[in-house]
């Protein structure tokens, strides 16, 4: 495809009817992978996809059309669709297509640079022998799989902007299913990899899902009551990723978002603080745009307990009577604009993991939650949590427990954090945005057991 002479068509096209604002957003994919059943290659999948979305102002009103044929007559008959879009519509445009102007920040995340599919296969295979390796418990049903996957975003429009990123990841996902003692359990480890470090990713890898499922052998059961909780990152990431939602100021024109009216508020402990930073050190992906071309930089959304801003993009900032944080968002090349964060992550504190577990005296880490979208409320921060873990005695973690429930509200929650570790858990990034948090500790919360 030659995406030059696509982008001539439909400028000539839009010239001729007369319309001088608009906006061209491409994207292009390319996904590999790999997976293994018992050592054996049973999976394996390659594809490419991509589209295009015109947006264009006529008479006041914005229109949309996409496409994924990438012709001259279909960008011609693109133009068509988005013009009668936008007379068809009855909601005037307010902000129109981003004039640029603001400067963009360097690039520092690295090159992505994709694998091979010969490397992918042999680093499947090798991950699923290393999983069996590092046990004799380990059963029929434990999987790897490798994927290559990469990604190219270019946004030109009327105003002079032309824009491009391009970014990937590859990574390994081992799932390892164990059994001693008549009692079978599983568990997995994702982490990314390049080349260069792989066997070494593979190792840890293998050692965390197989260590990982073998703690929760023999796990018993909590009595109710009120605990310290130590959340590991894993988990709190988990948590902040669901109820993210709440700081987009679209949820909050909409009334969706427990933080209406909280501007300049503290909603967390004053040691929490909260970041959106697109070009977070140890990213594999990262924007120096957004969805409308907007230049991203980092935002403190919470600093030291207070709440700074919600996330933006033109419009909802516009309604709100401030500024765009750059957080404009598309699900897909063919999706209306939104909101959503980039890289968003609770900071580290100063604690170590054995620090937070002497804090708690005796209490639970909790390193497994489950049916967070099920038993979480994003418009009120409720949550009833299914959840395992392990008891904390004396300041050292003891027998692995499981089956009880942890229930609060995640901004009460936040507000009760008394200490933080020093490790940002972040998550695998397979998406544009990413989530992290380090250790967290919350002193007397809620638990239904035994």
């Amino acid at each position: 495809m030659n995406f030059e002479l696509l982008k001539d068509t439909l400028v000539s096209a839009l010239s001729q009817k007369g319309i001088d604002e608009y906006e061209i957003y491409y994207t292009s994919d390319s996904d590999n992978s790999v997976g293994t059943l018992n050592k054996e290659v049973n999976t394996f999948s390659s594809s490419e996809s991509g589209g295009l979305c015109l947006r264009l102002v006529r008479d006041g009103k914005m229109g949309y059309a996409s496409t994924e044929l990438m012709t001259e007559g279909e960008m011609r008959e693109l133009v068509e669709r988005a013009e009668q879009n936008a007379l068809a519509t009855e909601k005037p445009n307010t902000v129109g297509i981003y004039g640029g102007g603001e400067a963009y920040e360097e690039n520092r995340i690295p090159e992505f640079i994709p694998v091979s599919t010969a490397t992918l296969r042999a680093a499947a295979i090798k991950s699923g022998e290393r999983l069996f390796a590092k046990s004799e418990k380990v059963q029929l049903g434990t999987e790897s799989q490798a994927v290559s996957s990469g990604f190219d975003i270019r946004i030109v429009n009327s105003h002079g902007l032309d824009l491009v990123c391009s970014c990937g990841i590859n990574a390994l996902v081992g799932s390892a299913v164990v059994m001693d003692n008549g009692e079978m359990q599983a568990d997995y480890a994702l982490k990314e990899f390049s080349e260069d470090n792989l066997d070494g990713v593979i190792d840890a890898l293998a050692t965390e899902a197989v260590d990982d499922a073998l703690a929760k052998i023999g796990a018993g059961l909590v009595p109710s009551g009120k605990y310290n909780i130590v959340i590991s990152g894993k988990q709190m990431r988990s948590l902040l990723s669901v109820f993210s939602s709440a700081f987009s100021a679209k949820a909050v024109i909409d009334g969706m978002s427990p933080l209406v009216g909280k501007i300049g508020e503290a909603v967390a402990s004053d040691i929490v603080t909260i970041t959106d930073d697109p070009q977070r050190e140890g990213s594999s992906i990262g924007l120096t745009f957004d969805a409308e071309g907007v230049p991203t930089h980092r935002r403190e959304v919470v600093a030291s307990g207070v709440l700074n801003t919600f996330l933006h993009n033109r419009e909802t900032a516009k309604q709100m009577g401030t500024k765009t944080t750059a957080n404009a968002s598309k699900a897909s090349y063919s999706s209306p604009i939104g909101v959503r964060p980039h890289s968003f992550c609770i900071e580290a504190g100063d604690k170590t993991r054995e620090e937070l577990l002497g804090l708690a005296g005796d209490g639970i880490y909790v390193t497994e939650i489950k049916g967070l979208h099920a038993g979480a409320n994003p418009i009120t921060g409720d949550f009833s949590l299914e959840s395992a873990g392990f008891m904390i005695r004396g300041g050292r973690l003891c027998e692995a427990v499981k089956s009880f429930t942890v229930a609060g509200n995640f901004f009460e929650l936040l507000k009760s954090i008394s200490a933080l570790g020093n490790v940002i858990e972040r998550g695998v990034q397979t998406g544009f945005t990413a989530f992290g948090s380090p250790d967290a500790l919350v002193p007397d919360l809620s638990v239904a057991g035994k």
